[in-house]
């Protein structure tokens, strides 16, 4: 079984996937937090494209908050699993107070990660958007809502490693999916990597900073 050996490295191997993009003006890349920050770095700094976080938040299901029963998005975008709702019999109300605790929490990390810098506009722009894997989707889902309600011309799902179905289902709502492995057994997406320890909001807020002053100094955004 092919294992990343961390995150950095597996954006490294999504970003040869991904070449095509490479220099392109109207390129943008997202990274989603946490996890999808570092890999994003490593493609954004291959394709010489910039680098934002696009913060979405996995609505957890009541005593079993590693499941997602949905997810939520910048500019009120709500994504709900169904499935997952009627078998665990949640009702709207749960869902309302589990949205608004994590409502607060998206802001929390918006102010935190970009601090006085403004985030990335969407609008009319090819976005790749990356995650360090897909097992559910819910929150990848609720990205994609909110970058189609946001206007974003073109939208890529890039991962480094996704369930094979879960990858299959987003090919009719995206205009590309990219996913580095889709293995025939997949249980968690820290299957695939040898480090697959946390990454810190700290962590996000650097790589983003270094993204930011890499552009600045580059010749390609000064010309």
């Amino acid at each position: 079984m092919r294992r990343f050996a961390d995150r950095r490295e597996a954006g490294r191997s999504l970003a040869a996937k991904l070449i095509d993009y490479a220099g392109r003006e109207n390129v943008i890349v997202l990274g989603l937090p946490r996890g999808g920050v570092p890999v994003a770095f490593e493609v954004a700094a291959k394709l010489r494209a910039p680098l934002d976080v696009f913060t979405v938040r996995k609505l957890g299901v009541p005593g079993h908050e590693e499941l997602a029963m949905g997810a939520i998005g910048p500019g009120g975008v709500r994504v709900i699993n169904p499935e997952v709702c009627r078998y665990h019999h949640i009702d709207e109300e749960t869902i309302n107070v589990v949205a608004e605790r994590e409502h607060a929490e998206l802001e929390r990390r918006e102010r935190l990660y970009r601090k006085d810098r403004p985030a990335v506009d969407p609008t009319g722009m090819t976005v790749i958007v990356v995650d360090d894997g897909l097992a559910t989707g819910s929150t990848m889902r609720a990205a994609v809502a909110a970058l189609q309600k946001m206007n974003a011309s073109r939208i890529v799902v890039a991962v480094p490693v996704a369930a094979r179905e879960v990858c299959e289902a987003f090919r009719p709502i995206v205009d590309e999916i990219v996913c580095d492995l889709t293995p025939d057994i997949f249980y968690a997406v820290g299957m695939f990597y040898e480090d697959f320890s946390s990454t810190t909001d700290e962590e996000i807020a650097d790589l983003l900073e270094r993204a930011s002053a890499a552009r600045a100094q580059s010749p390609l955004t000064s010309q």
